[in-house]
């Protein structure tokens, strides 16, 4: 499986999910109980950000030996054993120019090449350009930005279960990532669009986050042309030039163990000639793509990672770059990927802590999950996910929303859900408030010792931001919970997904710049032949 793009599966007549009632009507229900509660949700007003900012230092698991000893042996790696570059030629005299040593297919660097170049040239952070100004982002430093699934081929929902994602249920995911506060990013390949040819389809999914969303996104990578069309449609979707401007962060995945293949680097060497941003990430499920122990697979990413963005370094310098790490530990009885586990947790602290040294972005975690269901099972690896995600200090997170079944799938009650989780982490990484109000020291003189805070003037100042309000746990009591229809998480998130898809009100675009954007959509569709393989 590939974190940039899944095996493209066979078109299937796949009905996509409408947009259903609300929450529906209630019958025998105390007035004024359900719907006064409602109301007085929809009328709490969150307040949006476009990234997170933490306050919090990074979790540190490995000390400064444990560090440079890693950089030593991966630079041993580049020396001795190289990374192979294939179906690319294009590629090794760019590499040789720089000071590699090229043999064939074969590329090995000189020790410390490969850092010197990352380290001189790639920003420490950057701008990502949205569409509407209020949505840019800053990657890098203590800033962390939330971005949905990626690549999944199946979706997944109540009312109808697993079935083939189709360019409907692609909209309506771009349309729910809008819509979230949480989510700083619109994404890229949220699910794969299976209705639509694969030699097309990267047409429909950049004009739709262009079109249904005014947030940053991402460009297609599945070809070094397709690379080119997302940038076309990016000029066209920011008024006619981009300015240089960095309006994509893109995916770029390494063919694990130590491959470079034609299809990433076309891709990456297009968006890097354009200032277009990279994220230079080995996929790897340890024990079959990597060694078994976490510190090989540390040694083994950073070696190709550090290959990858020094491509991008020697098309462009200066061209922005961010360090990605995906890993997976692996069922040593079946071989089927596992999430949420120790080990993976290991390395994305090891990973990040030598991002910070490298001085680039860097990206990792998510909220992954082996379940097929947004059940129990995917609640824990989720968050045994997302908790290092946000301790380690990973700058762009990818799969924070909806992924299921080791990313195949994607869940529209899962996004809910995942959704207020990411609420839930935006307040905790600003740390804790010691300011006068934080304190509170009027309110412990005021109050004499045995009463209750309540009715206090500092209570009454606070409530409404004191604590971060779910939208989909339920704390009332039993008997609420029954009478409003005993449903639990995932039936509340089918309610929400349902209501806010009913609620959905596109982004403003303009009407001429819409029009070339359908007109470029439609002429490249015809130029291409479809290919569903």
């Amino acid at each position: 499986m590939s974190d940039a793009t899944s095996v493209e599966p066979a078109a299937a007549d796949a009905t996509s999910t409408a947009a259903g009632p609300s929450e529906g009507s209630s019958t025998g229900r105390r007035s004024g109980g359900r719907a006064g509660r409602a109301a007085l949700r929809a009328s709490h007003v969150v307040e949006r950000v476009p990234y997170l900012t933490r306050t919090l230092k990074p979790f540190e698991i490995a000390s400064e030996e444990t560090l440079a000893l890693i950089e030593h042996t991966a630079d041993t790696v580049l020396e001795e054993v190289g990374i192979e570059i294939r179906d690319y030629p294009e590629a090794l005299p760019i590499f040789k120019a720089g000071g590699a040593e090229v043999h064939g297919t074969r590329v090995r660097f000189p020790r410390g090449m490969c850092r010197e170049i990352v380290s001189t040239h790639a920003p420490a952070t950057y701008v990502q350009h949205a569409r509407n100004p209020l949505h840019d982002v800053v990657i890098g430093g203590n800033n962390t930005v939330f971005a949905p699934n990626y690549g999944s081929p199946f979706v997944h929902d109540l009312d109808n279960g697993r079935r083939y994602a189709t360019l409907a249920d692609f909209q309506n995911f771009v349309k729910l990532a809008y819509m979230s506060p949480w989510l700083h990013h619109s994404g890229g390949t949220v699910c794969e669009p299976v209705d639509v040819p694969v030699s097309k389809r990267h047409l429909d999914m950049v004009y739709a986050h262009l079109k249904y969303s005014d947030k940053p996104f991402m460009g297609s990578v599945t070809a070094g042309s397709r690379a080119a069309d997302s940038v076309e449609l990016a000029r066209i979707g920011f008024g006619g030039d981009l300015h240089d401007r960095t309006v994509m962060t893109s995916l770029i995945n390494a063919s694990s163990p130590l491959v470079w293949d034609g299809t990433m680097l076309a891709a990456a060497q297009c968006y890097a000639e354009h200032n277009q941003a990279c994220i230079i990430t080995p996929f790897i499920l340890a024990g079959a793509m990597a060694p078994a122990t976490s510190a090989g697979v540390a040694v083994q990413t950073l070696a190709e990672a550090l290959a990858g963005m020094t491509f991008t370094q020697l098309v462009r310098p200066g061209a922005p770059v961010v360090f990605g790490s995906f890993a997976s530990s692996m069922s040593m009885q079946t071989g089927a990927p596992t999430f949420g586990t120790p080990e993976p947790a290991m390395v994305l602290y090891t990973m990040a802590a030598l991002a910070r040294r490298l001085g680039v972005p860097f990206r990792s975690g998510g909220s992954l999950t082996a379940s097929k269901l947004p059940d129990a099972q995917a609640a824990y690896e989720s968050a045994n996910t997302l908790q290092p995600t946000v301790l380690g200090g990973v700058n762009f997170v990818l799969h924070a929303a909806g992924w299921l079944e080791g990313g195949l799938a994607i869940g529209y009650e899962k996004f809910v859900l995942d959704c207020d989780q990411l609420g839930m982490m935006s307040t905790f990484v600003r740390g804790l408030d010691a300011s006068e109000n934080g304190l509170a020291l009027d309110a412990l003189r005021t109050n004499p010792p045995g009463n209750h805070f309540l009715g206090t003037a500092h209570t009454l100042a606070n409530f409404e931001t004191a604590f971060y309000r779910s939208d989909t746990a339920d704390n009332n009591s039993f008997e609420q919970w029954s009478e409003e229809g005993a449903l639990d998480a995932s039936q509340r998130a089918n309610a929400i997904w349902k209501r806010r898809l009913a609620e959905y009100e596109a982004p403003a675009l303009d009407e001429a710049i819409d029009e070339e954007l359908q007109a470029f959509v439609q002429r490249r569709k015809a130029e291409l032949p479809d290919e569903f393989a």
